[in-house]
């Protein structure tokens, strides 16, 4: 009966909060890297170099830095739909202001705003589903949500390609234009928040009597407003390993990123709305490696295999496609790289958070997550370094595939670490 209902539970816990929580992690993965695509007409009207538009496009993360634990802090204190209401107005004003930048410097003011307004984002959406999930649907639960992050990319790219390719209303640039639309699906998801989202499970009316008192005491984690976070999580030795591989695999998910469509066009020499389809194929690979990989995770209870493996996958794909250069063999890499990629980001989250308590839980998370957004920041900007220093895009792709190969690595060291239970504490 337990196990039916923790079936029931799950999915409509994915359901109804799994999928709103891919929604808004979607509209705000596309507001961060359609960047990517308004470089290939932003970059000359602003007049940057590719160490500067790297710059620009990873200064971001620094707002993520300074924004993540003031956000969750106050997602425990207003409840989840006040807080999921203002962050993303909040950025979608960010992100349409965008359009309108003259200057670098305009351009990094907003990018560090807009890095600001999202950053408490996707801890707090774990923060959230955490009450709502049970140990054995942690990965699949946990992954949902940043399944966000691929599906943009799959359904934004061909989007953007073709947003830049029509003739825009007002006189606009067409990069400018596209910026600008795209940011208006984050305004109405903002208002749709404060209707939709209950704070706690027993709030939740779609859930019967018996599920709420369920949850009450099978819940991986709870959010209290009263509740004290445990700050000497921050000496366990897991966390920091965890925060490193993080760290190696978004720096590896948005070294590809922010320069996969120029990648595009000097190989390919295409237009935009082509780049658009071509650069959604990596995407649509690890949208689904992400998922069935979580999905087997859960299944078969492992977790460190589930993360190693595909990391190094994506290393080697990135190591063919660099050698393959332009052609069919490239892109078919690029696909397994993606694919890899994607797998081990969506079994991450259920191997740290089941070894933390809920008074550890939203500081470990926010210090982890920090650790992946600095990674958005550094490998942008260091990728434009080299690319500017070896005029190709080899150099660049050897060091994003070593980063790789260090995360997998680091993942079975990892197995050897204990639990970030401060003495005292309890499950």
């Amino acid at each position: 009966m337990t196990r039916d209902l923790s079936a029931q539970l799950g999915a409509k816990v994915h359901r109804r909060l799994g999928l709103a929580g891919i929604a808004f992690m979607l509209v705000s993965s596309l507001d961060r890297v359609n960047i990517s695509f308004a470089a290939l007409g932003m970059n000359s009207a602003l007049g940057l170099t590719p160490s500067e538009y790297g710059f620009g496009a990873g200064i971001l993360f620094v707002g993520f830095l300074v924004g993540q634990y003031p956000s969750v802090l106050w997602l425990q204190r207003v409840g989840m739909h006040r807080w999921l209401t203002t962050c993303t107005i909040a950025w979608a004003l960010c992100a349409g202001g965008t359009a309108f930048v003259h200057t670098p410097l305009e351009l990094y003011a907003l990018r560090l705003a807009l890095g600001f307004a999202e950053g408490g984002l996707a801890p707090g959406i774990v923060l959230y589903l955490s009450q709502f999930a049970t140990e054995r649907e942690r990965a699949t639960v946990f992954a949902l949500p940043m399944l966000a992050i691929p599906v943009s990319i799959v359904i934004g790219s061909p989007i953007s390609g073709w947003l830049l390719s029509i003739r825009p209303p007002l006189g606009l640039a067409s990069w400018r234009w596209m910026l600008l639309a795209e940011a208006v699906p984050a305004l109405l998801l903002g208002v749709a928040a404060w209707f939709y989202f209950p704070d706690l499970p027993e709030e939740a009316r779609w859930l019967t009597a018996e599920e709420r008192t369920w949850l009450s005491s099978h819940a991986a984690h709870r959010i209290r407003s009263h509740a004290r976070n445990d700050w000497r999580v921050l000496c366990s030795p897991l966390v920091w390993a965890s925060a490193l591989l993080w760290f190696g695999l978004l720096s590896g998910a948005y070294g590809i990123m922010f320069w996969l469509p120029q990648v595009i066009k000097r190989l390919a020499g295409v237009g935009s709305l082509e780049i658009g389809w071509l650069n959604a194929l990596p995407w649509a690979g690890a949208m689904l490696g992400m998922y069935y990989n979580s999905v087997h995770s859960d299944r078969s209870g492992e977790r460190f295999w589930h993360i190693a493996a595909p990391a190094a996958l994506a290393a080697l794909g990135i190591v063919l496609a660099s050698a393959a250069g332009a052609g069919v063999a490239a892109l078919l890499s690029l696909i397994i790289a993606g694919t890899g990629l994607g797998a081990a980001q969506g079994a991450f989250w259920a191997l740290p958070t089941r070894m933390l308590t809920q008074s550890t839980l939203p500081v470990a998370a926010v210090a982890i997550n920090i650790a992946g957004s600095s990674g958005g920041f550094i490998m942008p900007h260091l990728v434009g370094h080299v690319l500017e220093r070896t005029g190709g895009f080899t150099a660049p792709s050897l060091l994003i595939a070593g980063m790789l190969l260090a995360s997998a690595m680091l993942v079975l060291s990892i197995r050897m670490l204990p639990a970030a239970m401060p003495s005292g504490s309890a499950s």
